[in-house]
């Protein structure tokens, strides 16, 4: 049914203190308007710690991608999504001046460019990057910007001070002495994009979980009258999205009464899942609906910190990653580090898949997204900063061609990158970082 009433973008669910933003429906297209609408470009970052076995990354071309590395192998179905990029670098996270080691200097200066350092009284580092874009796009959305993460450094005891801490466990900065802590419970974060903003103690928690309904519950009135006004095909997607936050509350809840049956005297943060894939799905799960009901266009993502001595039991690898990356080139111990390696990569992959399946606009979700998936070293045993693994998973709203490796001169810097980013967000600036020029990958070619 063709109308002259378009549905707001802004459009929100309400009920009992809750909030739930809706996704790109075409009732809020204008109708009979002269030109559609265009979903909003989004970015994330997800970044993975002690750096890769580059071996197992790099293929051995340049131009259209074909068949991947080992590592990589996880994405080759998507691979007409992703872009590879060679010799990026990061000169500032080189032991150029004081610092808090390899592993906070590559974490640290990962999205700021900035050699960060460690002062009498204080840390240093520097405005990242997404922080500049959600400055400029964060007031068209709720959340100017997200900050998540998997695992603490202080209680997981892979630092020992205050300054390391800082850097191996923050990748946003709000300034140059205020990191943004990452949200690592599922809950938590849960709470934060639909519930009315009050901070829960665990206590508190478990008390509402007694008569706790699903949020859905609260704004069934506000669905139900605006289902009445939607075509088939919003109702079709208003309904896939409403799923999609019914399975995350049901992921959440079989996690807390996992971690109770685990160990419940354990002191863990709630709801936070014992399985890695279990807690990485639940967090990107929460990213996929917060871009698709545009809650934010900013994420960054630290897939455990950096310098973490995680073991993977889940797939037989015991030993701590960190120790495991100083392999001293032993063949076992480099056969672990790209076992852990394509495990990571084979999550996020899950999570490119389900973003790919996602309509909107003229193309899919992750077609209006810059996703980075990296690290801040490349070689771990050697803590080397160059050729740094790099890759984007779509097209940021179809501003460039993806499907290729494009390989860069040698110390090519990052933050390059960086700028040719911005301006997709339609953020410019001339300087960034150690930025010496912009990336014409970015261009549609």
């Amino acid at each position: 049914m063709i109308t002259k009433k378009s549905l707001p973008r802004r459009t929100f669910l309400r009920g009992m203190g809750t909030a739930v933003a809706l996704p790109f429906l075409d009732a809020m297209v204008p109708a009979l308007a002269a030109t559609r609408s265009t979903p909003p470009v989004r970015m994330a970052f997800v970044y993975v710690p002690n750096g890769i076995i580059m071996d197992g990354w790099n293929p051995d071309y340049e131009g259209p991608l074909g068949e991947l590395p080992r590592i990589l192998k996880p994405l080759e179905p998507y691979r007409q999504d992703i872009t590879l990029f060679g010799n990026l670098t990061h000169n500032t996270g080189r032991a150029l001046l004081d610092g808090a080691g390899d592993h906070g200097r590559c974490c640290a200066s990962y999205l700021t460019g900035v050699q960060p350092r460690k002062t009498v009284i204080d840390i240093k580092a520097g405005v990242s990057f997404d922080q500049i874009v959600a400055n400029q796009v964060g007031k068209q959305t709720r959340f100017p910007s997200l900050e998540l993460g998997m695992e603490d450094a202080r209680q997981a005891g892979d630092c020992d001070s205050g300054y390391s801490c800082a850097y191996t466990n923050n990748l946003a900065w709000k300034s140059e002495t205020q990191p943004l802590p990452p949200v690592l419970d599922p809950r938590a974060l849960f709470e934060r994009l639909f519930g009315n903003g009050t901070a829960l103690t665990p206590a508190a928690r478990a008390r509402e979980n007694l008569y706790r309904r699903s949020i859905l519950d609260f704004v069934s009135d506000d669905t139900r009258k605006l289902e009445t006004g939607l075509g088939p095909t919003d109702r079709r997607k208003l309904d896939e999205y409403l799923s999609s936050i019914r399975e995350i509350e049901r992921q959440i809840e079989k996690a807390e009464k996992d971690n109770a049956q685990i160990d419940p005297h354990m002191e863990k943060p709630y709801g936070v899942p014992a399985d890695f894939a279990e807690h990485f799905k639940l967090m990107t799960d929460m990213m996929t609906v917060a871009f698709q009901s545009d809650l934010t266009r900013v994420v960054t993502f630290l897939v455990t910190h950096e310098g973490t001595s995680r073991p993977y039991r889940e797939i037989d690898i015991p030993d701590g990653h960190h120790p495991l990356t100083h392999h001293r080139n032993q063949p076992d111990l480099i056969e672990k580090v790209t076992q852990i390696n394509s495990y990571h990569v084979r999550q996020f992959a899950a999570w490119i898949a389900k973003m790919r399946s996602i309509g909107e606009g003229d193309g899919s979700l992750l077609d209006n997204c810059m996703i980075v998936y990296g690290a801040g070293l490349s070689d771990g045993n050697r803590h080397l900063h160059e050729d740094l693994p790099t890759l984007i998973a779509g097209r940021g709203g179809s501003h460039f061609k993806s499907g290729r490796r494009i390989v860069y001169r040698k110390e090519t810097p990052m933050c390059n990158l960086y700028l040719a980013m911005m301006d997709r967000m339609g953020v410019h600036v001339e300087h960034f970082g150690d930025s010496t020029g912009r990336l014409d990958a970015l261009d549609l070619t």
